[in-house]
């Protein structure tokens, strides 16, 4: 068994921007940085990945998404590659790699057995199309000014059965192109960025939005559940999606909840604020809204579990609040300051959302720095004082308790 240090992982998206799975990968604190080898990264984030996000009752815990890992030849048939789910992961290689006959031996066993194959140098693939039919996806680095070029790169290889993905786009306009071209995935956290859209520019709350909030504040000030009820009826989808949350596999009850009233009897109000949060954050129309809403559900519950750590029970569910508030700015398309005008929360949930400090601002910060490999989360981990274990048990958790919640 190797020591896995802090998980950070990358979506990727397709040209939709809903989530089609993760790649995945290894940071460390700085004192690790120099003695820590690729190979034993690699081992220990392949059998993370293989011992805790499947098991035997359920299979793949994370639905349809796959896991792209970035691969070391010499361990492709490792023990801890081939006790991954193999229709679930997907190993990313240079072309290069293959002129090794015991890699290409290895990566044709792979493929056989179901592994899917990502080779990373569209410009030596498209020169060289020898080892085409191995790959099941070719990455295209967008990392330059010249588009066109890229573009026509992609040309050359559109008519294999080979799924494309494009790697480091730097502006929506050039996600827009690569959709229009027909790019099947996108890596990276451009979702994070504003998007001038007309849902964007439209700013304001819509009447769901506006209908959630008067029910969280209804909550807050423990009103009668009868007159919640009444504001509920008034939009039946609405009820639906609450109650189907509620009962949703990743809460854990015992029985179905079958009405708000008997939510209330079962949880209290300091859940159901919570799940108040969750469909105040689904009710956005705009573009951006499912991998924004996605992303904010597991940062929500990735923060509630790292402060659960050290936190008393109604401590950490305020971190799931400030941690499902914190993308509203841009679910809503106004400003945070602006969004915190029509929520009343408190102090230290407020200070979070607004400058990442006070009680539950590190908690926010150490789960959002799990997104992207910013060389941050290690160092927030060791000022909470949390391991490694803890926050990748804590990161994976929320990705598994997300994908339950089935949005």
């Amino acid at each position: 068994m190797f020591d896995l240090n802090f998980i950070v992982r990358e979506p990727l998206l397709d040209p939709k921007q809903q989530i089609i799975g993760y790649e995945l990968s290894v940071q460390h604190p700085e004192a690790d940085r120099e003695i820590v080898t690729p190979e034993e990264d690699f081992r220990a984030l392949a059998s993370f990945v293989g011992e805790q996000m499947q098991d035997a009752e359920h299979g793949w815990l994370l639905g349809t998404n796959k896991i792209f890992l970035k691969a070391i030849p010499a361990l492709l048939l490792s023990e801890e590659v081939l006790a991954m789910p193999a229709k679930n992961i997907v190993l990313t290689l240079r072309l290069d790699a293959l002129h090794d006959p015991d890699t290409l031996a290895a990566v044709k066993t792979l493929r056989a057995a179901g592994f899917g194959i990502s080779l990373s140098d569209a410009t030596a693939i498209a020169q060289d199309k020898t080892f085409l039919p191995l790959a099941t996806y070719i990455e295209i680095q967008f990392a330059t000014t010249d588009f066109p070029t890229q573009a026509k790169i992609y040309g050359a290889l559109k008519n294999s059965t080979t799924r494309m993905i494009a790697r480091q786009i730097s502006s929506w306009q050039e996600f827009d192109s690569c959709a229009t071209l027909g790019l099947d995935a996108f890596i990276g956290n451009l979702y994070l960025t504003p998007r001038a859209t007309a849902a964007a520019t439209a700013k304001g709350l819509n009447p769901a939005q506006a209908m959630i909030l008067q029910l969280m504040d209804m909550v807050r000030k423990n009103a009668d559940v009868r007159k919640l009820e009444d504001v509920l009826k008034r939009d039946a989808a609405l009820s639906y999606k609450l109650l189907r949350y509620i009962n949703s596999a990743g809460f854990g009850l015992g029985s179905e909840i079958q009405s708000l009233r008997h939510a209330v009897a079962m949880l209290g109000y300091s859940p159901l604020y919570r799940w108040l949060s969750v469909l105040l954050a689904t009710a956005s129309a705009g573009g951006q809204s499912a991998i924004l809403m996605q992303t904010a559900i597991v940062r929500a519950r990735f923060a509630e579990l790292l402060g659960a750590v050290m936190l008393p029970k109604n401590e950490a569910e305020n971190l799931f609040v400030a941690g499902m508030f914190s993308l509203l700015d841009r679910l809503l398309g106004v400003p945070m300051e602006d969004v915190l005008e029509n929520i009343q929360l408190s102090e230290p949930v407020t200070q979070a959302l607004l400058t990442r400090e006070g009680m539950y601002g590190p908690f926010l910060k150490l789960a959002e720095s799990g997104e992207f490999d910013n060389g941050s989360i290690a160092e927030l981990a060791e000022a909470l004082f949390i391991s490694p274990e803890k926050v990748n048990q804590a990161h994976n958790a929320a990705l598994v308790w997300a994908q339950n919640l089935k949005l």
